[in-house]
């Protein structure tokens, strides 16, 4: 099968959409969920850290695996225990089997989604790998953008418990797809590694200065990114008190703007290094972030205050993560789908870590969301300043 670059945009969109698709649909049911399982909102929310904890676990198991069996026996069988989790879900009476089976779906959806980054490297690598993945980035923009109105409606239409089928359908669909079109694109005559050099590859990447600096600038602003994701639910529908309907638009601008983001990105991409994107996006977070914080402090947080700078501060996600991931791998290519899981273990841990942060001490106000924001974006950017050289100084091909 001939592989350009629009066609693995499409069909790594298409896989690693699984992932917005299993944690954006459900947000505007949580509070219907909370109700079934007899738990506090804060505490269903939880479920949204537990499945990015089982996300980072399933891509830092399966990536290796991924480098040393193929790229689709291991996104298949992730989309397998994909689907089967999710059909469990739709059972789940209480907190505990809502959050057991989350981790095994998420599980799955790490298997999967650990192997898109690896082979867009695969196929490609420097500025044209931080195009197709600022292009792939760009389509996937659609699931988040989509799911919480597909989960809205589903919610309307039926129970909660329909989104997970939803998510199973959806599962099923890319089992056929990228069964009969995307072929093997690991070269596998490449040498297999023994657990034990897994163990080496995870360490040289680690040990790695400049690499560490992308894993954070990626790590950082996700974790930023989920704190207000986490957040979503009990700030959109209980402190501003919008309706479940209404819900979908407020979060969708935010993707709206990420997408923007992307396509500028591509665009200056023609001029600048990613490494310069990369930190032009940073610093823009960090601003935001601020302005959180000081809107918040100064009890002047309505949501028209809020929404705009939510909106500035995720939209810089399109700027970060496709640069800083061309960046790392164009040190790792021999290892990409192990120097990927790192990342994805890294940032999903971050994302999730945020996530706990916001919900677990069920603050009804706007500080842990704020202040978590402004510390994921502080982490970021220090982080890339002291670990990767000066932007102006790098050349990429």
């Amino acid at each position: 099968m001939e592989l350009n670059p629009r066609r693995v945009a499409i069909l790594v969109a298409a896989n690693t959409a699984l992932a917005p698709f299993a944690i954006d649909a459900y947000l505007p049911a949580m509070a219907a969920i909370a109700d079934t399982i007899n738990a506090s909102i804060h505490r269903t929310e939880l479920s949204i850290s537990v499945f990015l904890f089982g996300f980072a676990l399933g891509q830092l198991c399966f990536g290796p695996m991924s480098d040393r069996l193929g790229r689709k026996p291991v996104l298949m069988s992730g989309l397998v225990v994909f689907l089967c989790a999710s059909l469990m879900i739709m059972t789940a009476d209480t907190l505990t089997s809502l959050l057991v089976w989350r981790f095994v779906q998420a599980l799955g959806g790490g298997a999967c989604v650990v192997n898109s980054a690896a082979i867009v490297r695969d196929c490609f690598s420097g500025r044209e790998a931080a195009r197709v993945m600022s292009t792939m980035a760009m389509i996937m923009m659609l699931a988040p953008l989509v799911a919480p109105a597909v989960g809205s409606l589903l919610l309307h239409m039926a129970d909660w418990w329909l989104i997970f089928v939803f998510l199973a359908v959806y599962a099923g669909f890319l089992l056929w797809l990228l069964g009969t079109r995307l072929p093997e694109t690991r070269d596998m005559s490449l040498p297999a590694a023994s657990p034990r050099q897994v163990i080496r590859n995870y360490t040289s990447v680690l040990r790695h200065r400049e690499g560490m600096g992308y894993i954070c600038a990626v790590a950082a602003s996700f974790a930023g990114l989920f704190a207000f994701v986490t957040a979503s639910p009990f700030l959109y529908l209980d402190y501003f008190s919008l309706s479940p309907g209404v819900y979908p638009f407020v979060f969708g601008v935010n993707v709206v703007m990420i997408a923007g983001s992307n396509r500028v990105n591509i665009y200056l991409l023609r001029k600048r290094t990613p490494q310069q994107n990369l930190r032009l996006g940073l610093a823009v977070q960090l601003v935001a972030a601020m302005g959180l914080v000081a809107a918040t402090a100064l009890n002047i947080a309505s949501l028209a205050v809020v929404v705009p700078l939510v909106m500035l501060f995720t939209g810089m996600i399109g700027l970060i993560t496709p640069n800083a991931i061309s960046s790392l791998l164009d040190h790792f290519g021999h290892i990409s789908a192990t120097a990927t899981a790192l990342l994805g273990g890294i940032q999903f841990s971050c994302g999730a870590l945020a996530g706990a942060m916001v919900g677990l001490f069920e603050v009804e106000h706007l500080w842990p969301m704020v202040l978590t924001m402004l510390a994921a974006a502080l982490l970021g950017n220090v982080g890339v300043r002291l670990l990767t050289p000066a932007a102006t100084d790098v050349r990429s091909g």
